[in-house]
């Protein structure tokens, strides 16, 4: 990178951390600060769910996958397509029906304060370790394109993504989301032609690639780990306390359910063009071993994108993954604050509530950080991901989303599944080999994770059946749930700083086209490609700044 690229990148940084902070006057209350108000625009929520998901692995450790092992890659993410179908049609309008603002909220109303408590402590240390894992890549990417220690990147970024959490709420989280996704869809328009170029097109590719590089699966990625992984991110999609933000802060299950197909059908088309850059430079450069495999994607983007834009796509991508670290930061502040602090000093002034969100959100932030120093020490951040996706994923956020659908569960059984899963998966992954067992494999891993609370919930189903065993605390909860408004749109004040937010939003993309339009003015290559991709974007962007008034009437309506 030159100078070029890395002025190119400040003004993308500088305009999306200018965006952000305007949105600091809509974090004055609680609702507006962790769920915007609850009347998100659909599609909104939809890209920024799409973004927050992605963002922590496809640059490193979907780009890792994919150079050293190829076409699995593809096959791992399309799962995550069928698993936001059946979010679509199930999870995510079932979410939004609780109308609780967070899934604290909802554990506290169906299960008990209690039980709450207990499961939200449970949360707060695996959140842990999930945002540290996706803020190690953030500084690895600054790492590998500016040569700065892997270190300091990490803590710049991350008392950078702090402040811009803390003062924007979950607005500037979904404004960042927005804007990475019209940076991202534009360098890959540009980017993965230029990747097939250098090895001379897709024929060229196909015949320089390993034996086997492009099979379906493998040894380690196997069938059925892909089956395993498939009913793991339906759990982890839909129950992800920060992904639930995108279903419950829209206003009605219908605009939920909208949520959940707009990423399943993103997913469907995404993975294959995002793969090959890293798959391309295994063919070009097939000496990365280890983690320097997660350096791919990056060094594909050096080689062959225009001086400008490829200062454009780091701080894009920069952003994309610290997406991630936003959301989950602004998710663990919200339960904090919301759920556990509210609880125990109920007589609080709004202003104190909100001066502890930020509070929260800064020590949060502080300790994830902290775990992201550790990722490598832990061995790298393909093993941190999906071994801690594994042991936790389904033990923590399938309960929850169970409760949900079941008059049977209780909080003795939702509690019990969650932490004897964690026990049980915790021993066979560590205690197990300790002993002299077989370590487990990739996919054993994932299967056990995800049948162990499975099991648990099955055989509390049963047993409540046959005991025939009342249950006055979801009967309780059922008759709050018919004593809510059914009313699917925000407070007047709520809407009124959505639509303020929707513009600022269109402006940004605009200028954003704009920024793309004038590096390829000035690009000595890929010239009209990069001109062109500017002007699609910011002609929509300008001309939707007309739909929105059509928007704001049918708000009012």
């Amino acid at each position: 990178m030159n100078s070029f690229d890395y002025g190119v990148a400040l003004l993308f940084s500088l305009l999306v951390l200018a965006l952000g902070m305007m949105f600091s006057r809509s974090g004055k209350n609680m609702k507006s600060f962790f769920a915007a108000g609850g009347a998100v625009p659909w599609w909104v929520s939809g890209l920024s769910l799409f973004m927050s998901f992605f963002s922590v692995g496809t640059f490193v450790v979907w780009g890792s996958i994919a150079y050293a092992d190829g076409f699995v890659s593809v096959m791992i993410q399309s799962t995550m397509a069928i698993s936001g179908l059946v979010i679509a049609l199930v999870v995510a309008p079932a979410w939004n029906k609780t109308r609780s603002l967070t899934v604290a909220e909802f554990i506290s109303r169906r299960l008990g304060d209690s039980v709450q408590r207990k499961f939200s402590a449970l949360f707060l240390l695996i959140n842990l370790f999930t945002a540290g894992a996706f803020l190690y890549p953030v500084g690895k990417i600054i790492e590998v394109t500016t040569g700065l220690p892997l270190e300091l990147a990490i803590l710049a970024l991350g008392i950078f993504i702090i402040a811009y959490t803390a003062v924007g709420g979950l607005w500037a989280v979904l404004v960042t989301d927005v804007l990475q996704f019209t940076v991202l869809s534009a360098a890959v328009v540009i980017v993965v032609p230029l990747s097939l170029g250098a090895v001379g097109g897709m024929s060229g590719f196909l015949d320089k690639v390993p034996e086997g590089f492009m099979a379906l699966h493998n040894d380690e990625y196997n069938l059925i780990f892909l089956a395993a992984f498939t009913v793991y991110n339906i759990v982890f999609i839909g129950g992800n306390w920060a992904y639930v933000q995108r279903y419950t802060s829209v206003s009605s299950p219908r605009d939920a359910r909208k949520v959940g197909w707009l990423f399943g059908g993103l997913y469907l088309l995404a993975p294959v063009v995002w793969m090959i850059p890293p798959m391309v430079y295994r063919v070009l450069d097939p000496s990365l071993a280890g983690t320097q495999a997660e350096d791919a994607y990056l060094l594909m983007s050096q080689k062959v994108v225009p001086a400008g834009l490829l200062g454009l796509i780091l701080g894009a991508m920069i952003f994309a993954t610290a997406s991630s670290v936003n959301t989950t930061i602004n998710i663990a502040a919200g339960v904090w604050t919301n759920d556990i602090y509210r609880h125990f000093k109920k007589q609080t002034s709004e202003r104190e509530v909100m001066l502890m969100a930020r509070l929260s959100t800064l020590v949060f932030g502080c300790m994830a950080i902290t775990v992201a120093l550790l990722v490598q020490s832990m061995g790298g951040i393909v093993s941190v991901v999906l071994s801690v996706a594994a042991l936790t994923g389904a033990a923590i956020y399938l309960p929850p989303i169970w409760a949900i659908f079941s008059r049977r569960q209780t909080g003795f059984s939702i509690l019990t599944t969650t932490i004897g899963s964690l026990t049980i998966n915790l021993f066979l992954k560590f205690g197990w080999p300790w002993l002299g067992g077989d370590a487990l494999t990739r996919s054993a891993e994932m299967l056990v994770g995800v049948s162990v609370p499975v099991a648990f919930l099955l055989g509390f189903e049963g047993w409540y059946a046959w005991r025939k065993t009342p249950n006055p605390t979801c009967e309780a909860y059922l008759e709050y749930r018919a004593g809510q408004s059914a009313s699917t749109e925000g407070d007047a004040t709520s809407v009124e700083a959505n639509r303020y937010a929707v513009r600022i939003l269109l402006a940004g993309v605009a200028m954003i086209g704009l920024l793309i339009a004038a590096l390829g003015v000035l690009a000595e290559s890929a010239r009209l490609a990069t001109l062109l991709v500017g002007v699609v974007i910011f002609v929509p962007a300008l001309w939707g700044l007309k739909p929105l008034q059509w928007f704001s009437k049918k708000s009012r309506t």
